[in-house]
């Protein structure tokens, strides 16, 4: 197969590649050759198949401090074959599928062996430009240091990873539908899932619909909550909805004088609904989430990202009194290397619908078209193809922008 051929030339040796590097924050991407060293104790380089583009990944690229790291490679939604493996590899070998994530697992510290967290605390997750080890694997062909994002960086035909952020996956599953389980599927999903733990007949807001919003739905749907309300400001996502399983839509900019919350509030009788998640990333709708929870037992789940160092403040009283909690989680609570497997399986027994979320199927050259897409709130995900040969073996038919 296509994804072995060449690797005893590769093995050891620096890879010379394309990739898309965000040079200056918020400036398209550049498509260059880069070189790619040669994975470490512990590491593996991956042949990237195709990636998808996050809002995560634009709401960095636009950063430019803190945390704002250049010449810099974007891409957390990522599938690919291993080419090679450093020492100490045993877990995965050469011609695996995997899906690298953000999020380590090292099996030893005591968040991995709980259920509680997927939290490691031997390998905490920072927004560090390196891989683990505190450098760089990329370079370009100038010799200039180009950083990584999310210990990922998708957005390159090969890249380097730790063993610990990794999952192997089954290669049965298509490449364009497992890259979305590297974050905002799976997140969404794993937030109704586990960190809510919606049950059936239940009552669930969701503030924001987009994948991640949307794979809420998906999550509720299939735990059989009753009623699944959609708040967004784009009223084609009234459509979009009703696919993932949102039952009624509320557009914030046709209320008049009246707030999202209020309306929750009248559709549940003036309980509020059980869960309430916001996934935007705006203190105002973290706010409206828990305004909009329900009194005794409501649970509001913060799954938007803002800049760093932005803040929301609550009521006093009203936080020790109502008996709902907060709280704010990364891919939904779900451990990578244990819960891929589980929506991998349930997509291929056509439970979960990941082919609703690609809207889209590009090529490498028209990753800026995909970043404007998105930008506009064209599409849900759009999916570039690194290895062309592979996307027309899936039958992938790219899309004109």
């Amino acid at each position: 197969m296509a994804q072995n051929q060449g690797v005893s030339n590769t093995v050891g040796k620096p890879i010379h590649c394309r990739a898309a590097v965000a040079r200056k924050a918020g400036e398209p991407l550049v498509i260059e050759e880069i070189i790619v060293a040669p994975p470490k104790a512990r590491e593996l380089r991956v042949r990237v198949l195709c990636s998808a583009l996050c809002f995560s990944d634009i709401h960095f690229w636009r950063l430019k401090e803190p945390h704002g790291y250049y010449p810099r490679i974007f891409g957390h939604e990522t599938v690919g074959v291993v080419e090679s493996v450093g020492e100490g590899v045993e877990d995965v070998k050469v011609g695996d599928t995997v899906i690298p994530s953000f999020l380590a697992y090292c099996g030893e510290c005591p968040d991995c062996t709980s259920i509680k967290s997927n939290q490691c605390s031997k390998l905490r997750f920072e927004l560090s430009p390196y891989i683990r080890d505190g450098t760089s694997r990329f370079s370009d062909t100038k010799g200039e240091t180009i950083y990584h994002f999310g210990y990922t960086s998708g957005f390159s035909e090969y890249t380097v990873v730790d063993i610990t952020h990794v999952t192997k996956v089954d290669p049965a599953l298509p490449a364009s539908r497992a890259c979305l389980l590297g974050c905002g599927v799976s997140t969404g999903v794993g937030a109704a899932w586990k960190t809510a733990d919606v049950e059936e007949g239940t009552t669930v807001a969701i503030f924001g619909l987009g994948v991640i919003g949307l794979a809420v739905a998906e999550g509720a749907r299939l735990r059989g909550a009753k009623t699944i309300i959609g708040v967004d400001l784009n009223p084609d996502k009234a459509e979009i909805g009703k696919k993932f399983g949102i039952t009624h839509f509320i557009n914030p900019r046709e209320l008049g004088s009246k707030l999202a919350s209020e309306v929750i509030l009248e559709m549940t009788d003036g309980l509020g609904a059980d869960y309430c998640f916001e996934c935007v990333g705006l203190p105002s709708l973290s706010q409206e989430a828990f305004t909009s929870c329900r009194k005794g037992w409501g649970k509001t789940i913060i799954l938007g990202v803002d800049k760093p160092d932005s803040q929301f403040i609550l009521n006093s009283l009203v936080n020790n009194h109502s008996g709902k909690t907060i709280t704010g989680v990364q891919y939904g609570g779900l451990k990578p290397n244990l819960d891929i497997a589980i929506l991998a399986k349930r997509y291929l027994e056509k439970e979960l619908q990941l082919d609703l979320f690609v809207t889209h199927e590009i090529k490498l050259e028209d990753i800026n078209k995909a970043f404007k897409l998105l930008i506009e709130g064209k599409c849900l995900r759009t999916v570039i193809w690194f290895d062309q040969g592979r996307a027309r073996a899936d039958g992938v038919s790219f899309n004109e922008i």
